[in-house]
């Protein structure tokens, strides 16, 4: 469960979070839609707090093994 949380699931949510952000990013710097980086920020907020949860997941379940 350690290693499927650490070495898949947490790398995973990292990269769609860097993935949503840089999406954000080339939006903004090509000048295009306001509701699309509007609607990627929420986005990027989610996957963020989803990668939190995952790394709070993983810390607990290496907590207990000790």
């Amino acid at each position: 469960m350690i290693l499927f949380l650490s070495k898949v699931l947490l790398p995973i949510a990292v990269a769609s979070v860097a993935a949503v952000l840089l999406m954000g990013l080339i939006n903004m710097m090509r000048g295009g839609s306001p509701n699309r980086s509007q609607h990627l920020m929420q986005m990027r907020i989610l996957l963020q707090f989803i990668a939190i949860v995952i790394t709070m997941a993983t810390i607990w379940t290496i907590g207990g093994q000790q």
